[in-house]
C-alpha cells in the first residue's frame, strides 16, 4: 500500500481519502538546505508552504494550494549517541524503518502508537500516540528538533536551547516552521509480552483504574451494539521471544482483523440492519492469546481496512463516565456503528498543544468504515466528549475551532505568540490551521 497517496494531475490525496488537494508545485527536497530554499522561494513567489508525510491525517492538516514539500528523501538516521542514548532521525523517515534500524542497533523507542506507516514528523507533529502508564506520546519522546522558519532560516532547539520553541515545536502542527530532524530518547531493546483477552464492557469499566494501575500499556476495543470487549494489555517480559505463530498470526491479524472485517465492514454497508449480529459475532471471534516479542511488533499492527475517525483526550478520571454516556448514546440512536471503539491512556506531559498536556489523559477513538455516513455518529460522540473537555486529536475529525481549545489548553495562548513570532506572515498557514488557531 502507498501510504503518501498522489492521484492524477498533481492531486494529492490522503489515506482516508477524503482530503484533496492540487498545489502550485510540489518540492522534494534532497537536504535542509534545498528545504530552506524552496521556502525563501515559495515566499518570493507569494504562496503557502506546507510539508506533508504518508497522509494519514484525516484533518486537512496537511493541505495546500500553494508549495507541498514531500518529505521522502530526506530520510535515514544521522547519528546515534549511545552516550546520551539518543538518535538523531530525518524528519521523512517512516516510523517502520526508525523502528527496524534502531532494532538492528539492538535500541528501541519506549513506547509507539498502533500503526508504523507514518514519518517521524508526521506522526509527532499530529501528536500520534499509543497507550502507556508511564510513558507518552511519541513526540513526549524528543530531546531535539531541528526546523527550517518561515524566513528560510535553521533552528536547532531542545530542553536547552531555545525551549520556548521547544514547549511548543514537539507537537507543532506544522504551524511553526518544516521540520527536517528529530533527536529521540532511545533505550536498549527490551521484550514486551503482550495479554490479549475478552472481557464484559461493564467490567473493564468496574476495574479499569486497576487494569490501568496494574499495567505498563492497557488498551481497550469495546464492539458497539454488544456488551463485549477485547483488552490488550503489554509489559515489559524477560523473554524468552515467544512470537505470534505465522498461522495463527494470520488468522488473528490477516483474516480477522483485517479479512473478515472487511467482509463485515461490506454488508454491514449494504445490509446496515445486520450490523448488531455481525458485531456480536465479531466480538467472539478473537479469543486470548499471549506472546512476546520486540516492542514494535507488539506495539503495531497493519490496518488494511481504510476508515474515518474521531479521537478525543478525556481527563482520565473521567473515561469511565465518558463510555458510559457514548454507550447509552449508540444504544438509544438507532445508529449502526460496526467498527469497535478502541481506548488509551497516557500521562501528563509539557508540550504545549499535546492532548495530554497537563493532565493524565485517556484517548476514546471512534471510527466508520470509508464510505460510510459517519457525521451523525461523530456528531453525537463529539458531543460527549466536548462535555468533559475534550481534546480532540490534531489528526483526526473534529470540528473545534481556537475559541474552543483557548478553553481546553491553558498554554494556548502561548503557542499561537510564538507562532507570531516565528512566521509573522503565515508562510505555513492552511484553511485548518486558520480554524484550530485562529487567523
Amino acid at each position: 500500500m502507498s501510504s503518501t497517496a498522489s492521484g492524477k494531475n498533481g492531486t494529492w490525496r490522503n489515506w482516508g481519502g477524503n482530503v484533496s488537494v492540487r498545489p502550485a508545485r510540489e518540492v522534494m527536497p534532497a537536504s535542509v538546505d534545498e528545504l530552506a530554499a524552496a521556502v525563501r522561494r515559495a515566499a518570493e513567489d507569494g504562496l503557502k508552504v506546507k510539508a506533508v508525510g504518508s497522509g494519514h491525517s484525516f484533518t486537512a492538516i496537511a493541505a495546500t494550494d500553494g508549495v507541498l514539500i514531500r518529505p521522502q528523501l530526506l530520510t535515514g538516521i544521522r547519528k546515534i549517541d549511545r552516550d546520551d542514548m539518543t538518535v538523531t532521525v530525518e524528519a521523512g523517515t517512516p516510523l517502520k524503518r526508525l523502528n527496524i534500524a534502531l532494532a538492528r542497533e539492538g535500541l528501541s523507542l519506549t513506547n509507539m502508537g498502533d500503526i508504523m506507516v507514518q514519518t517521524v514528523s508526521g506522526a509527532t507533529s499530529t501528536g500520534t500516540h499509543g497507550t502507556g502508564r508511564e510513558s507518552g506520546s511519541i513526540a513526549a519522546q524528543i530531546k531535539g528538533l531541528e526546523l527550517v522558519t518561515a524566513d528560510g532560516s535553521v533552528l536547532t532547539c531542545s530542553e536547552k536551547e531555545n525551549p520556548e520553541v521547544f514547549a511548543a515545536a514537539r507537537i507543532g502542527l506544522g504551524a511553526l516552521g518544516v521540520v527536517t530532524a528529530i533527536t529521540f530518547a532511545v533505550e536498549p531493546v527490551f521484550l514486551l509480552t503482550a495479554r490479549e483477552e475478552p472481557m464484559p464492557f461493564d467490567r473493564v469499566l468496574a476495574d479499569f483504574d486497576e487494569l490501568w494501575a496494574e499495567n505498563e500499556h492497557f488498551e481497550f476495543y469495546w464492539f458497539p451494539h454488544t456488551g463485549n470487549t477485547n483488552t490488550k494489555r503489554n509489559n515489559r517480559s524477560a523473554g524468552p521471544r515467544r512470537p505470534v505463530g505465522q498461522v495463527s498470526g494470520w488468522i488473528e491479524d490477516e483474516f480477522l482483523s483485517n479479512g473478515v472485517f472487511q467482509v463485515a465492514q461490506w454488508v454491514g454497508r449494504a445490509v446496515p440492519a445486520t450490523i448488531p449480529a455481525i458485531a456480536q459475532i465479531s466480538s467472539k471471534a478473537l479469543s486470548s492469546r499471549t506472546y512476546t516479542d520486540l516492542p514494535y511488533k507488539v506495539f503495531t499492527s497493519p490496518r488494511r481496512v481504510r476508515f474515518m475517525e474521531m479521537e478525543y483526550a478525556v481527563p482520565r478520571a473521567a473515561v469511565t463516565e465518558t463510555l458510559r454516556e457514548l454507550k447509552a448514546m449508540v444504544d438509544r440512536s438507532g445508529m449502526r456503528i460496526s467498527f469497535p471503539v478502541e481506548v488509551r491512556t497516557a500521562p501528563a506531559d509539557d508540550i504545549t498543544l499535546s492532548t495530554a498536556s497537563g493532565r493524565d489523559s485517556a484517548y476514546i477513538a471512534v471510527h466508520m468504515v470509508k464510505g460510510s455516513p459517519y457525521q451523525a455518529y461523530f456528531t453525537a460522540a463529539e458531543r460527549i466528549f466536548t462535555a468533559h473537555e475534550g481534546r480532540p486529536h490534531w489528526g483526526k475529525i473534529h470540528t473545534r475551532d481556537a475559541e474552543y481549545f483557548a478553553q481546553v489548553y491553558p498554554r494556548f495562548g502561548e503557542f499561537t505568540a510564538l507562532r507570531d513570532r516565528l512566521d509573522p506572515d503565515r508562510r505555513f498557514q492552511n484553511d485548518y490551521l486558520r480554524r484550530v488557531l485562529g487567523a
